[in-house]
């Protein structure tokens, strides 16, 4: 049953992506020496707080209170997870076009990209020594599959990268299962990107990752990961929490573990896909672009809601409160739901090569991308003059007490440009400890 804090925060969510679109001044631009905002600018945009305070209210108490979630639901009902290179996701690039181009928003249209298709197939695991216990797993986006008959072998529990070099003799024809601490998201991700490489190294057969979270309702997590050149691809899943756990202290008494693995995984040739833009154009500089976006792929364990359907509502609630206002934003506001985010961002890679001859114009980008939990403000990467204007922007949200700017603005699909210098944004939440429900079959 939704409580009216959750349904405050889903009004909540996409308020920072909206009120700093009527910014006088460009972010994208050569700093001067003024460290500060330019001469003037806090009273330029203290002049918006009436503006600011139109869309607060039409998105916290009017008519488009509930309408961000009635779309989401709506859209995660009918299409349903959506893995790149689907057919769901060519289903939710078409519901997506429609929705906008029936929601009044302009210069919908779509944007080719060839982007991978990965099939997960049945997969199982099952310990035969020392005892039989069935161990869930999910398959990591890219693995190879299993031989028809599986993979039966022993185990070799480790706890670091350091721990397997160092164990390397112990290794060759074994399952490598890596029981490593959850630091951070950040830094523990990378036992799930090149745990299958590393023990193939060693001459392992097969890889198991402890996944990638601090908190475990026997979930195991999905995600994708990379193969290094020139090394033998050797099939690869996520284990819970508490099956990587019991193994260690399994190894630990000394106790021989058998594991029977059976993965379908297969990739087939890559597919026509595309990203979605939806546009509000300028009224004074049409060519200059403010760019929001949340991608319409999904992983194919849950119905992708979190991660990243909210995203997907919430940029294109933005562009539907300001239509419903009369308001006109100086600049282009540009909406890309980007395609095949998990695969490593490989839509909005082919966007940014498409896109980046005119990388002067584009003033700030944006990505939902984090979950839709409570906002606090936002994260922003940019120059020192631009953080001082975003700081004067960040007061129009003090009604809804969300005013934090932190930094390090982030985002699978904008880093690229970031990179470039362009300004970066996302959005500051409540912390969730790493939690990542929409890479695990507890994901909405």
């Amino acid at each position: 049953m939704e409580t009216d804090t959750s349904l405050k925060t889903r009004r909540l969510r996409m308020l920072p992506l909206v009120v700093f679109m009527f910014m006088p001044v460009s972010l994208h631009s050569k700093p001067s020496r003024d460290v500060g905002s330019p001469p003037g600018i806090a009273t330029q945009i203290s002049g918006y707080r009436d503006v600011a305070q139109k869309i607060i209210d039409l998105a916290v108490q009017g008519k488009a209170q509930n309408r961000s979630y009635d779309r989401l639901s709506a859209f995660t009902d009918t299409v349903g997870n959506r893995l790149s290179g689907s057919q769901n996701l060519d289903l939710a690039i078409k519901y997506m076009y429609n929705a906008l181009i029936q929601d009044g928003l302009e210069n919908v249209h779509l944007e080719p990209a060839k982007i991978p298709h990965w099939v997960r197939g049945q997969e199982s695991a099952v310990m035969v020594l020392p005892r039989n216990h069935t161990v869930a797993i999910l398959g990591l986006g890219s693995s190879v599959g299993t031989p028809s008959q599986g993979i039966e072998a022993e185990v070799l529990v480790v706890e670091s990268f350091e721990e397997l070099r160092g164990r390397a003799g112990e290794a060759k024809g074994k399952i490598v299962v890596y029981n490593q601490r959850f630091v951070s998201y950040g830094q523990t991700v990378a036992y799930r990107a090149d745990g299958a490489s590393e023990a193939a190294k060693v001459g392992a057969v097969a890889s198991l990752i402890r996944s990638v979270t601090p908190f475990s309702i026997n979930s195991p997590h999905t995600g994708w990961q990379w193969y290094q050149p020139g090394v033998q691809q050797i099939p690869t899943a996520c284990i819970t929490i508490e099956d990587a756990e019991m193994m260690a202290r399994m190894a630990r008494r000394g106790q021989k573990i058998v594991l029977r693995l059976h993965m379908g995984a297969q990739t087939l040739p890559d597919v026509d896909s595309f990203n979605t833009v939806a546009e509000l154009v300028g009224s004074k500089h049409p060519e200059q672009v403010v760019l929001l976006s949340g991608h319409l792929d999904s992983w194919d364990v849950g119905q992708g809601a979190m991660d990243d359907g909210g995203g997907v509502a919430i940029s294109w609630e933005a562009l539907s409160l300001l239509r419903d206002l009369g308001l006109r934003p100086k600049r282009t506001i540009r909406m890309v739901l980007w395609t095949a985010e998990e695969a490593g961002g490989v839509g909005a890679s082919q966007y940014f090569q498409q896109h980046k001859g005119n990388i002067s114009n584009f003033d700030l980008v944006m990505e939902s991308d984090l979950g839709t939990f409570a906002p606090l403000g936002l994260q922003f990467t940019g120059s020192k003059q631009a953080r001082a204007v975003m700081q004067e922007v960040m007061k129009l949200l003090a009604p809804i007490n969300t005013t934090a700017l932190e930094e390090h603005g982030e985002g699978t699909d904008i880093d690229m440009w970031i990179q470039s210098g362009v300004p970066g944004e996302s959005r500051a939440r409540i912390q969730t400890c790493g939690y990542r429900p929409g890479e695990s079959r507890a994901g909405i």
